[in-house]
């Protein structure tokens, strides 16, 4: 059977806010747009481009506040997830952070995970998530107590995944690491053709991105308060009232961007700043496709997209001190980054590429797993 007659479904993680996953996710759609989609949560007023999509949710969206609040249930996501039944299909394609690749699936079936990364809360950074996000400390010390299970469960249903796919070499190595899994390298995507060089820039450096504690803002605001220079930006999240409260005048606060304001923005900003360690970071990708050098941390995805002196500058620590050493050094240097050489080194990873490699991926696993299922 060739891969174009066999029978796919889609498995997601909660569907409620936009996102580089998500961004995946919608070209998987469009990719497979008969497949229906299997998701714990689906916010359609947050989520836009599945309208003709089927879409089959668990028990957990009809509970309060799971659109606005998933957080809330994630105790109860590895539940959901094994509820929902596959048994009908030939290729199961799970794209997960979380719980979405512990669907279970009969022998027969053929189930690739393209992997965002394992838990970021259960393994690496469980010891920050607890410290850094704002909750009643009481569900802190619930919260505690329950990640081993959520852990032990995330291990136990890796070895359900039949093949992985990672969207960078930092999440290669952390599925390696937690799940001794081997896995395929395939770049998340950009449309390149969506955003243009502007003729010039007005000045102000630029981030962009959810306002919650492991993307940094707050290191960003300490260190423009610091060094006075004007910066804008652009996303919602929950730090958001605080750091407004922390930043002085020559910081903007945007709140959400639609996609075509956020595409001027790249284009007309000195550059971007990106302190966090992201499991790749579409991001800087964008802001490259519109000819803008990226200022980011020496550290996870940024490694598989920045290449340092020709598309960004990278600093050694999440410190206001080296995100202050990186942005000077930008400005002593600015002169040698040619817009027109960053556009075209981000075209490599436009989503003609991903949508190449990942049919290629699937066709080759699809023929090899009959043969060796037959």
């Amino acid at each position: 059977m060739s891969l174009s007659k066999a029978k796919i479904a889609l498995v997601f993680d909660w569907m409620t806010n936009p996102g580089g996953a998500e961004k995946v996710n919608l070209l998987l759609h469009k990719m497979f747009p008969e497949a229906p989609i299997f998701t714990s949560i689906f916010n359609p007023k947050k989520l836009k481009g599945f309208e003709n999509a089927a879409i089959t949710t668990s028990f957990i969206q009809h509970l309060p506040f799971s659109k606005t609040k998933h957080q809330l249930y994630l105790n109860w996501m590895p539940y959901a997830y094994e509820l929902f039944d596959l048994s009908s299909f030939d290729i199961v394609i799970s794209s997960s952070h979380s719980c979405a690749k512990g669907i279970i699936t009969k022998p027969e079936t053929l189930h690739i995970c393209y992997c965002h990364t394992p838990m970021r809360y259960a393994w690496d950074n469980w010891h920050s998530y607890i410290r850094e996000y704002k909750m009643n400390p009481i569900l802190k010390s619930i919260g505690k107590k329950r990640i081993h299970k959520l852990r032990m469960w995330d291990r136990v249903s890796a070895d359900r995944v039949d093949y992985y796919i990672a969207n960078s070499n930092t999440t290669k190595k952390r599925i390696e690491k937690y799940y001794s899994r081997q896995s395929t390298v395939i770049y998340p995507m950009i449309k390149a053709s969506d955003y243009k060089i502007a003729k010039k820039t007005k000045g102000y450096f630029l981030a962009v991105g959810r306002l919650i504690p492991y993307k940094k803002f707050d290191l960003i605001v300490e260190t423009f308060n610091k060094i006075g220079l004007p910066l804008k930006i652009a996303g919602t999240g929950m730090m958001e009232t605080e750091l407004r409260r922390q930043a002085k005048g020559n910081i903007e606060f945007l709140g959400y961007v639609p996609d075509k304001e956020l595409e001027n923005l790249y284009s007309e900003c000195e550059a971007l700043i990106f302190p966090q360690i992201e499991d790749f970071g579409i991001i800087p990708l964008e802001a490259m496709a519109a000819g803008r050098p990226v200022i980011a941390l020496k550290e996870g995805g940024a490694l598989d997209t920045v290449v340092e002196g020709k598309t960004g500058i990278f600093f050694e620590q999440q410190t206001p001190a080296h995100l202050k050493k990186g942005i000077e050094e930008y400005q002593k240097t600015k002169k040698k980054f040619n817009p027109e050489k960053i556009r075209e080194y981000a075209k490599k990873f436009d989503e003609s590429q991903f949508k190449k490699n990942l049919l290629s991926y699937l066709k080759e696993k699809w023929k090899h797993w009959q043969k060796t299922t037959s």
